[in-house]
């Protein structure tokens, strides 16, 4: 399949630029970061997102969403990426869409995939527990008792979290942490009696939670699929998580790039602009290099996981570790080139800065995807 968006994802690419460049510049992350706005994110922006279909774009025509595929979920937070737009997007229409689809019964499809796609309700997954990405290492317990499940643990890092509706708990009905079998997907409302919630306060001014488990008791229609078989499911909506995170960081990296070559052109030393410097000129070149690369690393991912095909987590996991290397590098050079003035928190450098590095931990960084990768080929 061509590397090449066609005319109706060039439109969609188009639409969402020009709406996030109105409604969601940089300049809104920042008013909600000075202001310390107890949502984190605007609910209006996110009724807009509904309006514009954004928050079903995943979910089936005939559960209120677009029908649409990974590749157009990866447009917009490309887009998303350009304006660091604050937006549980992310968290509730891609990834916990992604794991309703893949191990949700209809009847918890037609419950939730509406609401969801209408941004009535935000949902979000909850699986890591330590501090670093580690899926299969699950220590939160879920048991049966009658028709019940019995859930305690501990969750952290859970995007959007604290204002989030329901939250799709990875937990552990069998087995032992690091092993695949005995996983289980459960269904669990935010305001369930013994569930705990802190907020915490990210580097880069978006949602993230804490969550404490305590005897949470919900009924056994609450898991999603079998007991014990929520594997594949958690990989399906981690691949997905992971593919838009790669677009995030993708737009993220581009929106640098295009910002520090205007700075080159414009910025003079020594009587000269600095992007005649060749040292600077080299260093662009080889990062525009990068950037086109990821790009097809990305596209490819997005196509795969919508053919379904025998590799695409793999090819996902190739994009997520090509991305966040890119946008690091992007955001390295771009706070180099712009001298002292990239450092200061009045220029919005840092801020790409900051989401890049926390994008980068989200759904497993370079490092743990490259080494999933040499795993799985037998290195």
């Amino acid at each position: 399949m061509p590397l090449l968006l066609n005319e109706e994802q060039a439109m969609l690419r188009d639409s969402a630029r020009d709406f996030l460049a109105a409604r969601a510049p940089v300049a809104a992350l920042r008013r909600l970061r000075d202001e310390r706005s107890a949502d984190g994110y605007s609910p209006e922006l996110w009724r807009q997102f509904a309006e514009m279909g954004y928050t079903g774009v995943l979910v089936p025509e005939d559960l209120g969403g677009l029908g649409l595929g990974h590749v157009e979920a990866g447009i917009v937070m490309e887009q998303i990426g350009h304006h660091l737009t604050a937006s549980p997007l992310l968290a509730s229409g891609i990834v916990a869409v992604s794991a309703l689809r893949a191990g949700g019964t209809p009847e918890q499809q037609a419950q939730w995939c509406p609401r969801l796609a209408a941004g009535a309700a935000i949902a979000t997954l909850a699986v890591d527990e330590g501090v670093k990405h580690r899926p299969l290492q699950i220590g939160l317990r879920a048991r049966v008792e009658g028709a019940e499940l019995v859930l305690d643990g501990d969750k952290t890092f859970v995007p959007d979290g604290h204002v989030a509706d329901l939250l799709v708990v990875a937990a552990r009905s069998a087995g032992q942490p690091g092993e695949a079998d005995g996983i289980t997907l459960v269904l669990v409302p935010r305001d369930a009696a013994g569930v705990e919630v802190e907020r915490t306060v990210m580097a880069d001014a978006h949602n993230a939670a804490r969550f404490g488990f305590r005897a949470v008791r919900v009924g056994t229609d609450a898991v999603l699929g079998r007991l014990g078989e929520g594997a594949a499911a958690l990989q399906a909506a981690l691949d997905a998580g992971r593919a838009a995170a790669a677009g995030e960081l993708l737009g993220l990296a581009d929106e640098v790039f295009a910002r520090t070559v205007r700075y080159l052109k414009e910025r003079t030393q020594f009587g000269r602009l600095i992007g005649e410097f060749q040292a600077l000129q080299h260093r662009a070149a080889m990062l525009y290099c990068e950037l086109e690369l990821t790009r097809a690393a990305v596209l490819k991912a997005q196509q795969a996981l919508d053919g379904n095909t025998p590799k695409a987590s793999a090819a996902v996991a190739v994009a997520k570790a090509r991305a966040g290397r890119t946008a690091t590098q992007a955001v390295q050079e771009g706070v180099q080139m712009h001298g002292g003035i990239g450092m200061t928190d009045a220029f919005d450098i840092g801020l790409f800065m900051k989401r890049a590095r926390v994008l980068q931990e989200l759904y497993g960084d370079s490092a743990f995807h490259q080494d999933q990768l040499a795993t799985s080929r037998q290195y």
